[in-house]
């Protein structure tokens, strides 16, 4: 699902870049699998969105990371089938993962995204919150969402589950 949803179509001319995409594409994928094999995976907060048919064409993941020592969640990926996008999926699955992190006692979600797409939902720069990225580089795109057990004692560097490290 997340090979399909992170790829892009392109020409036959451009079949080199086509294929960079489409690996690049799957990095999501194998991020996914790894992430189920680690400790860092919390079931409760994989979440799928199906279609009509019961096909999946949606799929969110927050695992275990941390901010120093404090235990936090890192959001990612989410992924759509092309043909669903724009049509609401993602939305939808940032509404019931933050929704579900928040239910379970979670105190903060960070990524690493769209800056222009996350704050719909909340994000604001994680630097605002104390929190610095692995990379600075990042920091633009570097966002935390606070959840009801936040407090502002949570701060300093962001630490994404062990799988992240090989992305």
């Amino acid at each position: 699902m997340h090979t399909a949803a992170f790829a892009t179509s392109q020409a036959p001319t451009e079949s080199v870049q086509a294929s960079v995409e489409s690996i690049q594409g799957s990095v999501e994928a194998r991020l996914v699998d790894a992430l189920r094999a680690c400790d860092a995976w919390i079931p409760e907060l994989s979440l799928v969105a199906t279609s009509g048919d019961g096909s999946v064409v949606g799929h969110v993941v927050c695992s275990r990371a941390s901010v120093g020592a404090v235990p936090v969640l890192g959001l990612g990926p989410l992924g759509v089938l092309p043909a669903f996008q724009r049509r609401g999926v993602g939305h939808a699955l940032m509404h019931a993962v933050l929704g579900a992190a928040d239910a379970l006692g979670e105190p903060l979600v960070v990524l690493l995204g769209h800056s222009d797409y996350y704050p719909l939902f909340g994000f604001r720069l994680a630097e605002e919150y104390g929190i610095t990225p692995p990379v600075p580089g990042w920091a633009p795109n570097f966002q935390a969402r606070t959840l009801s057990t936040y407090t502002p004692a949570i701060c300093g560097e962001f630490t994404y589950a062990p799988p992240f490290d090989d992305v």
